[in-house]
């Protein structure tokens, strides 16, 4: 059993898809998501979401990041770059005893006064938690980005899967994949 649902919004993806392959989510679709006008970020379910797939979520404090000139974390003046994760989306594989789950995210990247031109590396965790908020699987992961003075807002997409086993008596829909910047990296805040 496959589903798919979406932070993309618009309908982009339907809410459920009978192919047993993890197929819809594409970098390119997010990455047209995430340059949409649509103003809305994080996720946003198409149509019923389907119990038996773990939510995909944005990380409340960390959905962005802020870099700063050496010395200056916390200096408005100083803002270096700043990324922004805006769109999810994820589709399931449900088996016995185990689920696997293709999920993707977009965001984009601003030049700040500070900034220089070139590439920017963004430092992105994603932890799978079980309905007791135990850790269940962790993954990082490093999208480069590259900005330029005629481009100062740079997009990004990831897809990626994780498969992580389902205790037993419990429903894989009790699971969460959050997914947000990692709050440690060098020089940011």
């Amino acid at each position: 059993m496959s589903s798919l649902t979406s932070g993309l919004g618009g309908g982009m993806f339907g809410g459920s898809s009978e192919n047993p392959q993890i197929s819809s989510v594409s970098e390119d679709k997010l990455l047209d998501a995430a340059k949409s006008s649509d103003p809305t970020t994080g996720s946003t379910f198409v149509g019923a979401v389907d119990a038996g797939c773990p939510r995909l979520i944005i990380a409340p404090h960390d959905n962005y990041i802020t870099f700063y000139q050496a010395g200056h974390v916390g200096d408005a003046l100083a803002v270096a770059q700043r990324g922004e994760i805006t769109k999810t989306a994820r589709e399931c594989q449900i088996e016995p005893g185990r689920v696997t789950v293709k999920y993707g995210f977009s965001g984009r990247l601003l030049l700040g006064p500070k900034g220089q031109p070139g590439n920017v590396t963004l430092p992105i965790t994603v932890a799978v938690n079980d309905s007791k908020r135990t850790k269940v699987a962790s993954d990082s992961v490093k999208v480069d980005v590259n900005v330029g003075l005629d481009k100062p807002i740079s997009y990004f997409s990831t897809v990626r899967t994780v498969t992580f086993p389902i205790a037993e008596g419990a429903r894989p829909g009790e699971y969460e994949l959050i997914v947000g910047f990692d709050s440690h990296a060098p020089s940011s805040g």
